[in-house]
């Protein structure tokens, strides 16, 4: 359910002395829904849960999903960052931002700092424009390859999170699902702007990969 809407769903949330989502719950039991293999040991299933992607697929497949960021974002009008994306109080602004931010967070993580829910909050500046966008992202970007090619990407290495434990393997899965997640919903909002682009990517590059079956939630 979407706890934005759906106010049993937010007070069946804080029950359980929680603030964030995905959650999965059964009574008074509860597994965040970050990690693939946390949730198919909460459900007791016998599926795989290892990423089907290598670490330098994985990290072929993050650098393209940022390089389609950085081509897509100059293509929003300006006058239209302000704009709150489908069923959530996100800026088209905000979104442009949190796609790299995802790829931060998770360099930061292997750098030593724990990784938690307020380091995926941070926001843009108010008036940030494009330009400011678009710039933010290529740091990122080059930050992630001078990560890759530090040679300091062991995928058994363990990283410390919010939702426990992850090995950077784990880890790395989840950032690229996550930042293409959303390269993926401005695409649409590129459409939804009557704003054309030669879509730079297409359901073979999110193969393999843990996607949302939906661009947008609900």
């Amino acid at each position: 359910m979407n706890v934005l809407e759906d106010p049993s769903g937010l007070a069946e949330l804080q029950k359980l002395g929680l603030h964030t989502v995905p959650v999965l719950s059964r009574g008074d039991k509860y597994t965040l829904g970050q990690s693939t293999k946390q949730i198919v040991e909460f459900l007791g299933l016998s599926e795989k849960s290892a990423p089907e992607l290598s670490p330098a697929e994985l990290q072929a497949r993050l650098d393209k999903f940022m390089t389609a960021a950085l081509e897509l974002l100059p293509l929003m009008p300006g006058d239209r960052l302000d704009t709150h994306v489908p069923g959530r109080p996100r800026s088209y602004r905000s979104l442009g931002f949190h796609l790299f931010r995802v790829v931060a967070a998770f360099l930061d993580a292997n750098q030593g700092i724990t990784l938690v829910q307020s380091m995926f909050r941070e926001e843009p500046d108010a008036d940030a424009d494009t330009a400011a966008l678009v710039a933010y992202g290529t740091k990122v970007r080059q930050r992630f390859r001078d990560w890759w090619a530090s040679g300091e990407t062991a995928g058994t290495r363990t990283l410390d999170t919010y939702y426990g434990p992850q090995s950077l393997h784990e880890l790395l899965e989840r950032t690229t699902w996550h930042s293409g997640q959303h390269v993926r919903q401005y695409m649409m909002l590129l459409e939804r702007e009557g704003q054309s682009h030669n879509r730079p990517l297409v359901p073979a590059d999110f193969a393999r990969l843990p996607m949302p079956q939906n661009v947008w939630d609900g």
